[in-house]
């Protein structure tokens, strides 16, 4: 029986299979500054944090791959720095010795647009979305989700995505920055342009994942940038339509885990139907000598997350 930070491995089980992760690097070679609520942000330091993740992933042995849920670099990078920041970072996650996954987040995209950012993070998405699945052992399957589908960021200015995007802020926030919440009440400060949506084609086939998952009697882990469950998260950090995407999983009982970054703070929760949702910890608030990164240990009736010095340890249980 093995202990670390608290929690303890089932004793005489070996987990189905063990991955990273990490979130919200947000590097960018710029002096420390702050968040718009005043949050410390240590831009040059986050790629250390990164770099003593690899080295203690890469010593675990036993991890099957690395999950990084978003904004690799910061949307304050200098003009004209944004593609070699993104390849300084990306190098750092080739050093991982197995498959990096990579979802995109905001920062990403003010960095670069999607028919450029996709290929350099192996991204297999048609038509320049970032949504896709995967399954790293019979018993289960991972799914990604592209919460900037439907986003006024990322693709070209006259896109039929861009154009729907802002349509619906204009609607939902009476602000002229539509970054800002002021004003907003409640669930209505998610309507703001560093957000996005799942859009109709999206949901569909999430639709369809679920089902051909559920036929196979996988359990699943849905990964998106954006969280998807109100406890787990502040109001500000929420995918526009988190609703409709819940009401898609709550239609099945796969789903065990959303698991999410954006929010920076970290977060966890359990929802009315038992799916557990953890926001993690952000890479990039962590000051010099602290660090924001963990793996995560599944079984057949929990997800054991090992978190290092900011990422808290948490054991999410289930059904098996």
């Amino acid at each position: 029986m093995g202990s670390i930070n608290g929690l303890v491995s089932p004793p005489g089980k070996r987990p189905l299979f063990s991955f990273g992760v990490i979130s919200d690097v947000q590097y960018a070679d710029i002096p420390d500054g702050h968040s718009f609520l005043g949050v410390p942000r240590y831009y040059r330091h986050s790629i250390h944090v990164l770099q003593r993740a690899v080295q203690k992933w890469n010593n675990h042995q036993n991890l099957n791959f690395v999950i990084n849920f978003g904004d690799i670099v910061d949307g304050k990078c200098p003009p004209g720095q944004s593609l070699d920041a993104v390849k300084k970072v990306n190098n750092e996650f080739q050093k991982i010795n197995g498959p990096v996954y990579h979802l995109i987040g905001n920062h990403c995209l003010y960095n670069l647009p999607r028919d450029k950012l996709l290929p350099l993070l192996k991204i297999q998405g048609l038509n320049g979305l970032a949504y896709y699945d995967f399954s790293p052992s019979p018993e289960y399957r991972i799914v990604v989700l592209d919460g900037y589908d439907i986003s006024a960021i990322g693709w070209p200015q006259g896109h039929s995505k861009t154009l729907q995007a802002l349509e619906f802020l204009e609607k939902k926030n009476p602000n002229s920055d539509k970054n800002s919440p002021s004003g907003l009440l409640g669930l209505d400060r998610r309507f703001v342009m560093f957000n996005g949506a799942v859009g109709r084609e999206q949901l569909e086939w999430l639709d369809g994942t679920l089902q051909d998952a559920t036929k196979l009697k996988q359990k699943v882990i849905v990964c998106c940038h954006l969280p998807l469950d109100v406890v787990a998260s502040s109001q500000e950090a929420l995918l526009w339509n988190y609703d409709e995407v819940m009401n898609v999983i709550h239609l099945y009982n796969c789903v065990k885990a959303c698991l999410s970054g954006h929010d920076h703070k970290g977060g966890y929760s359990v929802d009315s139907h038992g799916v557990h949702h953890r926001s993690f910890e952000a890479a990039l608030e962590c000051p010099p000598d602290r660090d924001a990164y963990g793996h995560i240990d599944v079984y057949d009736d929990r997800l054991l997350l090992f978190g290092t010095d900011r990422i808290q340890s948490t054991e999410m249980c289930f059904n098996p």
